[in-house]
């Protein structure tokens, strides 16, 4: 074994091999073979190894109108690895690399090719100096570190070269010192140079891939020392700009050569200047990314304006620079908060020149990055409105990319407004293309985006026109695909031309929905069936040809089935009923009873009972349903427990189904306008019913001398003793028919419109608690009241007689029917006005003196009962 003492001196030997040219890059690879000797004492070798090598030369200057001989010789001179009698073959490389097509791929391939899933390594060319790197030599190194700017610059490019080996990471990660000086040259020092910043950046990026070193990284804060070059160097390029932009107005403006020469000139280093900057740029935000793995890091970034750096930062051309700033910005859109801030940012504009691009790395990862932002409804309408979309179809045919527009386009086409804006581009053609041309398994994101176009009219009619609906249902039914048959059965939703098309089908509809076999399938066939609602079509002949009848029975069984089919079902039942003949063979199959008891078992599923009280409004349109549907079942009375559900959709079709059954049966038109006076009256009728217990403590105490409890037996319409006390000055009772009101000084319906729609019922519109013209209904065993109609307060031991009095006195002004009937047309209006405003639920507040409603204000005194 050899002894460390034992060894003097170290021998080096470099051995060129062949010269190549780079697979993507204008440059050539130079290959060599490092021989590496250990001597000792005498000069004997004790150790040797060998390791191959490779230089990368980039001409990026290269052109068609390049010098090759003096470029190749220029190359000679300064690579000492390249021997001179290598000049013809350097020459013939370069030639080689001078006509060779760039490599970028072009925009719409038609196969696809190898992408990167993640950024290159950066490749900086200040790292390429002549001199070769040595581990044994890091002390050397590490003490040029402490020398003039030019010397750290040159200490940290050979550090850097051996940084780059992985194979030496460990060894410069256990030099704690090497590390420490690093660190503080680059917190003193980045200012001074741009070389030594990105050389410095650069070694502890090299660290920052391997997870075990980011401690030593976050332990010298390189990650925020980092941020603050980078928000340095975003406000440099932005005064560079502005300088740029001066000198570029003077020279426009002024004649003199002189100014344009010094634009000229500005704008070479100019170049030079963005060149150098986005080498450092590239390298922090690669650390930074790689620093980002943990989520604690990544908050710590994204609170020191990450995100406003790297949106910033899309403003530059460098692809490589933007392949990094896109993946940066793609790991961060996950989160809400940062989405947010993109948005505000305007990232989708500053997204919309990269879609489509000539670079497919960058575009693909842009395209990955649009996946994650079109979740959100307002970035996809910005996308809409920067003119995505058209771009968007236009790669679809791109295999590379293909995946990521589907997704976007999906998203899209979420909204609503969006859909019929597909009409203007070509996607609807390639889309039916790529589904027809599929195989039997469909991709899955365009299967959705054929499902979600499906149900835009305008779409549904492209789609259709021609041979669509024909070729879609023969691949429907050759594969029986689900996803496809609920693409056809959105088209079929559609009113007009559309629909008349489904009519050839309905055979092969009904044998899908009866086959047991394919559930998924044939759920989507029987939607297809519900949505047939065509005038002219014979569903009595459906029923009878395909025994639907008895199938239909059985699934509204309870537990027969699961709740899709159910709906589908009934929704199926609510479409023929729109024939007579079907809706009376419905009801007598006792499908009736059926959808009651379903009403019972799913009264929580706000779209079954939506649809089930539908089919109840189509049934009561039919002379042969309806009396079935009010004399032999309790459905009215279910409906009326509907008439106020949190659902605005069954509200409405409960409200017309019983305004129908109210106009056929005078018996449930009463209860119906009960009903509705109890709601719309509600907080009036419990503070009433609250005082009165107060007034008369024990509601139930005079039960057995004739009284009714306060609310319980009585209709509420027909108690006036309810409206009134002896606290109202000027409050006085109708002779007429009509239940007192409010009104207000100016006669008017306490300022509320007619509700429910009815009108004005002095304009011969009809109000819905008008009182029935008997006046039966101002006798009642209640409290006894006065001739206004004004409870007394009675000596217990005088009741009976008073109260016998008063019945006399009632009885004889109920009497006089023609004397009601002459009352004047503004005594009428101001008792309309006042009914209103007791009924309508949406009127004046209740004060806390719940006999103050405004007669207070009225000054038309009593009226004259003659």
């Amino acid at each position: 074994m050899m002894q460390a003492e034992d060894a003097r001196y170290l021998k080096r030997k470099v051995k060129g091999g062949n010269i190549d040219v780079h697979p993507t890059e204008k440059a050539l690879v130079v290959n060599y073979e490092l021989e590496a000797t250990i001597l000792g004492e005498l000069g004997d070798p004790m150790l040797r190894e060998w390791k191959e090598c490779q230089k990368i030369i980039r001409v990026k200057s290269l052109n068609e109108n390049s010098d090759l001989a003096s470029l190749a010789k220029d190359i000679i001179d300064k690579c000492k690895l390249i021997h001179p009698t290598k000049l013809p073959e350097v020459e013939q490389l370069l030639y080689y690399l001078q006509n060779r097509k760039e490599t970028d791929l072009p925009c719409k391939p038609s196969g696809k090719t190898q992408l990167h899933e993640k950024p290159e390594v950066p490749m900086y060319d200040a790292s390429e100096i002549d001199e070769v790197a040595n581990i044994n030599d890091v002390d050397d190194y590490m003490e040029l570190l402490y020398e003039d700017v030019p010397e750290k610059v040159r200490g940290s490019a050979l550090l850097l070269q051996l940084a780059r080996n992985p194979d030496n990471l460990e060894e410069l990660f256990q030099n704690e010192t090497i590390v420490g000086a690093l660190a503080r040259v680059l917190r003193e020092d980045w200012k001074k140079s741009t070389e030594l910043a990105t050389n410095i950046v650069y070694i502890f990026f090299c660290f920052s891939s391997f997870t075990q070193f980011h401690g030593v990284i976050v332990h010298f804060k390189i990650g925020a020392l980092c941020m603050n070059i980078v928000e340095h160097e975003l406000k440099k390029y932005d005064m560079w700009n502005e300088e740029l932009q001066k000198k570029k107005k003077a020279a426009n403006s002024d004649k003199d050569k002189k100014a344009k020469e010094e634009y000229a000139k500005s704008l070479q280093k100019y170049e030079g200047l963005v060149k150098k900057q986005e080498q450092l740029l590239r390298v922090a935000f690669y650390l930074l990314l790689n620093l980002a793995e943990d989520l604690k890091v990544e908050m710590k970034m994204r609170n020191k304006g990450i995100v406003k750096f790297l949106v910033k930062t899309l403003e530059r051309d460098n692809f490589e620079l933007l392949i990094l700033v896109v993946s940066f910005l793609k790991k961060l859109s996950i989160f809400i908060e940062n989405k947010t801030e993109m948005a505000e940012l305007n990232i989708i504009e500053k997204l919309t020149k990269l879609v489509p691009c000539e670079h497919e790395d960058l575009l693909n990862i842009t395209l990955r990055l649009l996946v994650n932002l079109s979740f959100d409804a307002e970035l996809r309408s910005k996308m809409f409105k920067f003119g995505l979309l058209p771009k968007l179809v236009g790669l679809l045919q791109n295999e590379n990319h293909r995946e990521h527009v589907l997704g976007i386009l999906y998203h899209i086409s979420m909204d609503d407004k969006s859909k019929s804006m597909f009409t203007y581009t070509d996607c609807i053609p390639i889309v039916m293309k790529m589904l027809l041309e599929s195989g039997e398994n469909v991709e899955m994101e365009l299967m959705a985006l054929c499902v979600n176009l499906a149900s835009n009219k305008r779409v549904a009619a492209m789609i259709c026109e021609g041979q669509g609906l024909k070729m879609l249902m023969k691949r429907a039914f050759k594969y029986k695909h689900p996803l496809l048959m609920k693409m056809i059965r959105n088209l079929s939703q559609h009113d007009g031309p559309t629909k008349a098309l489904f009519v050839d089908y309905i055979s092969d509809l009904a044998q899908a929905v009866l086959n047991e076999e394919e559930e998924d399938f044939g759920l989507e066939c029987l939607g297809i069936l519900g949505n047939l609602t065509i005038p002219d079509l014979d569903y009595e002949l459906i029923l009878k040809e395909y025994n639907l009848i008895p199938w239909i029975k059985s699934k509204l069984e309870p537990g027969a089935c699961e709740d899709d089919w159910v709906l589908e079902v009934i929704i199926l039942v609510g479409t023929v009923c729109n024939d007579d003949a079907c809706a009376k063979m419905l009801a007598e199959a006792n499908i009736i009873q059926s959808l009651i008891e379903l009403l019972n078992a799913k009264q929580e599923d706000d779209e079954m009972v939506c649809q089930i009280v539908y089919v109840f409004y189509q049934m009561i349109f039919h002379e042969s349903t309806r009396e079935v549907i009010i004399k032999d079942t309790q459905a009215p009375a279910y409906l009326i427990d509907l008439m106020h559900d949190k659902n605005s959709e069954i509200r409405k079709v409960c409200d017309n189904t019983l305004d129908m059954i109210a106009e056929f049966d005078e018996e449930w038109a009463k209860k119906i306008q009960l009903e509705k006076f109890r709601w719309h009256n509600s907080q009036w009728l419990e503070m009433v019913e609250t005082r009165q217990v107060g007034d008369m403590g024990d509601p139930y105490m005079y039960a057995d001398e004739g009284y009714d409890p306060y609310l319980q037996d009585a209709d509420i319409l027909d108690r006036p003793d309810l409206f009134y006390d002896d606290m109202y000055e000027n409050a006085y009772i109708m002779d007429g028919h009509l239940t007192p009101e409010y009104i207000d000084e100016n006669g008017m319906y306490d300022g509320q419109p007619y509700g429910y729609g009815y009108g004005n019922p002095m304009d011969g519109g009809y109000d819905p608690y008008e009182r029935p013209e008997s006046h039966m209904g101002f006798i009642g065993n209640g409290p006894p009241v006065d001739e206004y109609g004004r409870p007394l307060e009675m000596d217990p031991y005088m009741m009976d007689e008073r109260q016998a009095m008063m019945m006399d006195e009632r009885q004889a002004m109920m009497m006089d029917e023609r004397q009601a009937m002459m009352m004047d047309e503004r005594q009428a209006m101001l008792m309309d006005g006042r009914q209103s405003a007791m009924m309508d639920r949406y009127g004046m507040e209740m004060e806390d003196d719940p006999y103050h409603y405004g007669y207070n204000n009225y000054n038309g005194g009593v009226y004259d009962r003659r």
